[in-house]
C-alpha cells in the first residue's frame, strides 16, 4: 500500500522559538504555530473562524536560524512531515504527541533590519514632504513601489533542513 506524509502550513508563531541542544550537541527548536481557517456558515450566513495550534520541530542549523530570526507573531511557511513520538513522564504516565518535523521553513515577513530601514525611510520621506508642503499621488506610488521592492529583496528564502537521506 502506498503512503504519503507531507504537511504544508502557513501561520504565525504563538510564542518565541524554544532552542535547546541534545546531549550530543545537536540543535533542536520547537515552534508553536497558529493557523486560521475562515468560512461562511451556510445556514446562518455569518463568518466563522477556527484556529489550529501545531507544534513544529526543526533541527541542526535550521533550528539555530529559526531561533535567531523568528519571534512571537512572525508569519512563516512550513513544509515537512508528521512525526509521532512517545515517552513516559515523571509521574510514570505514558504520553504521546504528533508534531510536524520541518524540512523547509520560509520566513514570510521582512527581516528585522529591513523593517527598521523601511520605517526610517518612510519617516524621512514623510518629514520631507511635510516640510515642503507637497504630497502628490506620484510620491505615494513611488513610496509603495519602494516598499514592495524592499519587501521582495529582504524576504528570506527557503532554507534547507538536515540531509534528507539521513531521515
Amino acid at each position: 500500500m502506498a503512503s504519503f506524509n507531507r504537511v504544508y502550513l502557513i501561520g504565525n508563531l504563538t510564542k518565541d522559538p524554544e532552542l535547546r541542544y541534545t546531549p550530543q550537541g545537536t540543535a533542536v527548536v520547537n515552534l508553536r504555530i497558529a493557523s486560521n481557517r475562515r468560512w461562511k456558515d451556510k445556514s446562518s450566513g455569518e463568518q466563522k473562524e477556527e484556529v489550529c495550534f501545531v507544534t513544529v520541530v526543526a533541527w541542526n542549523r535550521q533550528a539555530e536560524v529559526c531561533n535567531q530570526y523568528l519571534h512571537k507573531g512572525a508569519p512563516i511557511f512550513i513544509e515537512g512531515r508528521l512525526q509521532s513520538r512517545s515517552w513516559e513522564d515523571s509521574s510514570g504516565q505514558k504520553r504521546s504527541v504528533i508534531e510536524v518535523r520541518a524540512e523547509r521553513v520560509q520566513f514570510l515577513g521582512q527581516a528585522p533590519s529591513a523593517q527598521a530601514q523601511s520605517a526610517q525611510a518612510q519617516s524621512a520621506q514623510a518629514q520631507s514632504a511635510q516640510a515642503q508642503g507637497i504630497s502628490t499621488m506620484a510620491d505615494k506610488g513611488a513610496e509603495v513601489s519602494q516598499a514592495i521592492d524592499l519587501q521582495a529583496e529582504e524576504d528570506i528564502s527557503w532554507m534547507e533542513g538536515e540531509d534528507k537521506s539521513a531521515s
